[in-house]
């Protein structure tokens, strides 16, 4: 069966511990649309407890276990939730993504003193100070937890970056240690080197500390028996370190765990292709040009030249790499990365990720069930949000899970509507798709003669005549304007 991928989580999900019992019982209906994996928010506590997103990660054992932070459980629910959820998916066959955060830790227990040099936020390269001494929350001793698990403690040498010094102005803060004065290399110059993001910047260079992050994978891992891992931040973390850390991973498991990692570069192919090399291909990426390709589609409307929706992007470059996506927590409205996929266009998004042969792709919770939130901005002026379901996002992974199969036939000629033909193979009956960014259309297409004589429909209901296969294996497939259609044999 085809791959298919779900973030199950977006940045302004229900609080209130619902999301691992709402997996569960979502687990079945999943199934049945053809998802073969979750991907999952960060399961473990984060500085601000149950209201924590999960990105500001504490405490990486506890998975809504102890009382830290001001609550018990996450803001997804409780560890035995959690543990539901991963079991009620994994007994419908969806395998489980969990989301590792090791870039950064918030929310020390303790305050250290410690020398550091401030230095410029736009280039971090750049010293601004003398060596000084600084006191920050670099001491992590888990109170609420104590020693269970692991008796490792947090401290200054595991980090080599803060944001926060006691009594003086938030700056960024170069901590001068025995594991090195420079920042961790990295593959590009943006920033001058973008090793450090926020928080407490973890110093992957400290032998302790990768021992502790190996050690805990593992932890992880025989606990939840999970499939994958979504690896978040790469752009500001060692390669080296993670080339390692998935080694390490997949030996002590005994299992090929998939690896997916988050290096945000719209419009930069040439970096996501340059970390693929470096990392030895040990993981995939996201295809952030693709996104912003639809992004960009989506608001030139009929201008937008379809032919060029492929272009530099990593799916089409490397499609063995690449995780194809429409939209995620982080281009979502109201978010720093915000560039989200109009409405109107999803549809045709959906089509060109579900229904390729190339490329894994990954539906986001919004666009399958719909979300409405409200950004309480600190001005007073609340910001009212609502994503609406994707029209047809169901019958498309119904295509996509039955009949997006063998050749694929591309009919890519025209600047506002490309059509292909999947064949289909010897389990599955193929499929016809053709889309318009403009007016309507109709596309002569091969699909092949095993189908002269048959009819088709569009699974959409898009158009309501049928189509009939000519004695060549052809036909003219339609579309209405700016939309898609997706045809199948009765």
């Amino acid at each position: 069966m085809n791959a298919t991928m779900i973030q199950f989580f977006h940045w302004y999900s229900e609080g209130n511990g619902k999301l691992w019992k709402e997996a569960e019982k979502q687990a079945a209906h999943l199934a049945k649309l053809g998802i073969t994996s979750v991907w999952f928010p960060p399961a473990y506590k984060g500085t601000n407890g149950g209201y924590s997103v999960g990105y500001d990660a504490y405490d990486l054992y506890d998975l809504g276990e102890f009382d830290q932070k001001g609550s018990l459980p996450t803001k997804y629910g409780t560890r035995n939730d959690y543990l539901k959820a991963i079991k009620a998916l994994k007994k419908q066959d969806i395998g489980v993504i969990v989301d590792i955060v090791l870039g950064h830790k918030a929310g020390g227990d303790e305050l250290e003193k410690f020398k550091a040099v401030k230095v410029d936020e736009n280039n971090r390269e750049k010293i601004i100070s003398d060596v000084i001494e600084i006191e920050s929350y670099t001491q992590f001793t888990f109170p609420g937890r104590g020693k269970k698990y692991s008796d490792f403690e947090w401290n200054f040498t595991c980090f080599s970056g803060v944001d926060f010094a006691e009594g003086m102005d938030s700056h960024i803060y170069k901590i001068q240690s025995e594991y090195g004065n420079d920042w961790e290399e990295m593959i590009d110059d943006e920033k001058g080197n973008y090793d450090y993001l926020m928080y407490n910047d973890i110093e992957h260079r400290n032998p302790f500390v990768r021992e502790e992050l190996n050690t805990w994978a593992e932890w992880y891992f025989n606990l939840t028996d999970f499939d994958g891992v979504r690896l978040d931040a790469l752009k500001h973390i060692s390669f080296d370190f993670y080339k390692e850390w998935l080694t390490m991973l997949r030996s002590n498991s005994g299992k090929n765990i998939f690896a997916v990692g988050e290096y945000w570069a719209p419009g930069q192919l040439n970096l996501l292709q340059k970390y693929i090399d470096v990392t030895e291909g040990c993981m995939s990426l996201f295809d952030s040009s693709l996104q912003n390709n639809f992004h960009t589609a989506s608001n030139e409307g009929g201008s937008y030249d379809l032919r060029r929706i492929f272009d530099e992007t990593l799916t089409q470059a490397d499609p063995m790499h690449s995780v194809s996506l429409v939209d995620n927590h982080d281009t979502q409205p109201l978010q720093d990365l915000e560039a989200p996929v109009e409405s109107w266009f999803k549809p045709l998004a959906y089509a060109l990720i579900l229904l390729r042969e190339n490329g894994y792709p990954c539906v986001f919770y919004p666009d399958l069930y719909g979300a409405h939130y409200t950004d309480k901005g600190g001005d007073g002026n609340d910001q009212e949000i609502f994503l609406e379901k994707v029209d047809g996002i169901e019958e498309l992974l119904i295509a996509r899970k039955d009949h997006a199969y063998g050749e694929q036939r591309d009919y890519f000629e025209d600047a506002n509507c490309l059509g292909w033909t999947r064949e289909g193979d010897d389990e599955h009956s193929g499929c016809a798709v053709v889309l318009s960014n403009k007016e309507a259309y109709s596309k002569p297409m091969e699909i092949g003669k095993r189908y002269a004589g048959k009819k088709f429909h569009d699974l959409l209901k898009r158009m309501e005549d049928e189509v009939i296969i000519d004695e060549n294996g052809w036909a003219n497939f339609p579309v209405p304007a700016g939309n898609v259609s997706v045809w199948i044999s009765e």
